[in-house]
């Protein structure tokens, strides 16, 4: 796909804005960014008038469950927890996701080009997890890469549905324990298997232990859910333990430990912030938190968590964190750059420049001014979002039927 977005206030993120400038897309890749002088645009190549708008990469959703947890579907479109085994490493949200979830429309029309969609948290490890585009005819063309981290959950979630049925865990102690006890059989298992290999004799191979190798090996991060303080501070000192890497999801009081968080390296994925305090774990949700973890030095993204919120109010939390004291470049960044970076995308996704894939999205104006809106919605240089101004409605290109 190539087309140019010119005259439009070019804004890539990890530089300096352009006002008078031009993406260029090239077979699906951006080719060139600068100002409207400098980018010569080849014959033949479409031309988009972003004149007065500004353009911006597509946001990355760093958690979310589009297509695994499917809005107006009930039962039938639940296929986040597969709460059967609290070790559930070996469960891929990439074999559960439809890519006809209507949440999907929702993340174009807010400008979400790109979603790391994860099992959720009622199990003490639920899988791994995947990013994807968010336009295509299957979850194995819209792939970007899988597996992209393992999700792992503690608290109240995972101790609240194996304590009702009376099976470890139950307590925050007992999900401690089944992380320390799977991460040590998965130091047994990688002995073992490498002295097979030494010996060239066979092995059993075992689907869980070998995604939580993977983890020891610092091959896939492990997404922890945690909302308290004091389960955040497990979190960190699990990851001590096992010497992983580690990245907080959730962290509803990280503010509690921002210089700690900030001294060790370790991101932040902050979010859903638009809830109400439905339970003790949210107590202390506030929408300063971001902006407090990104003074201290953490490198923070923002998330929906999808469908807990709407996937097309990303920006407006970011926004919001902008009201409560975020910076705003910071809060930019918390949507496109960081999230990319923390889940590993960052040479794929994030910002705008030579290389990386063609997701551009074209505002009537500042993203972080609740007015404005995704006008057009480029997903590999290919238009897959209009915003009519006459029907004031806007309209998904139909990925199966494209004439």
């Amino acid at each position: 796909m190539n087309v140019a977005i010119t005259s439009g206030y070019v804004v890539p993120v990890d530089g300096d804005p352009i006002d008078g400038g031009t993406v260029l897309i090239i077979d699906g890749r951006i080719a060139a960014v600068g100002p409207d002088a400098e980018v010569e645009v080849p014959a033949g190549t479409d031309v988009v008038d972003a004149a007065g708008q500004w353009v911006l990469p597509g946001f990355v959703e760093a958690h979310g469950h589009l297509g695994v947890s499917e809005e107006a579907e009930g039962w039938e479109g639940q296929d986040t927890n597969e709460m059967t085994d609290p070790n559930g490493a070996r469960m891929r949200a990439l074999d559960a996701i439809n890519p006809a979830d209507i949440g999907f429309h929702d993340a174009l029309a807010g400008g979400v080009t790109s979603s790391v969609i994860k099992p959720g948290s009622g199990n003490v490890i639920g899988g791994q997890t995947v990013a994807v585009k968010c336009w295509g005819r299957s979850v194995d063309d819209m792939l970007v890469r899988q597996p992209v981290s393992v999700k792992s959950a503690l608290g109240e979630n995972p101790k609240r549905v194996y304590g009702d049925k009376k099976q470890l865990p139950s307590t925050r102690q007992g999900v401690a324990a089944v992380i320390r006890d799977a991460f040590t059989r998965a130091q047994d298992y990688k002995a073992r298997r490498d002295h097979a290999a030494e010996e060239g004799k066979p092995f059993e191979r075992d689907n869980t232990l070998e995604v939580l190798v993977k983890v020891l090996d610092g091959e896939l991060p492990w997404c922890q859910h945690t909302h308290r303080a004091d389960d955040i501070s497990t979190a960190l000192r699990l990851a001590d333990e096992f010497g992983y890497r580690v990245v907080i999801n959730h962290a509803t009081e990280a503010h509690l430990l921002a210089d700690d968080i900030a001294r060790r390296g370790v991101p932040v994925i902050s979010g859903p912030l638009f809830t109400t305090r439905r339970k003790v774990e949210l107590r202390h949700r506030t929408l300063a938190n971001p902006g407090i973890l990104d003074r201290a030095g953490v490198k923070v993204a923002i998330t929906t968590d999808h469908p807990v919120i709407p996937i097309n109010f990303l920006v407006h939390q970011a926004t919001l964190c902008v009201k409560e004291g975020m910076d705003p470049d910071a809060a930019l960044r918390s949507i496109t750059l960081h999230p990319a970076q923390i889940m590993g995308l960052d040479d794929r996704v994030g910002a705008l420049k030579p290389g990386l894939d063609g997701d551009v999205v074209v505002w009537s104006g500042d993203p972080l001014d609740v007015m404005s809106r995704a006008l057009r919605t480029f997903v590999d240089g290919r238009e897959v979002y209009t915003w009519d101004e006459e029907t004031r409605s806007g309209e998904v290109l139909d990925p199966y039927y494209q004439g």
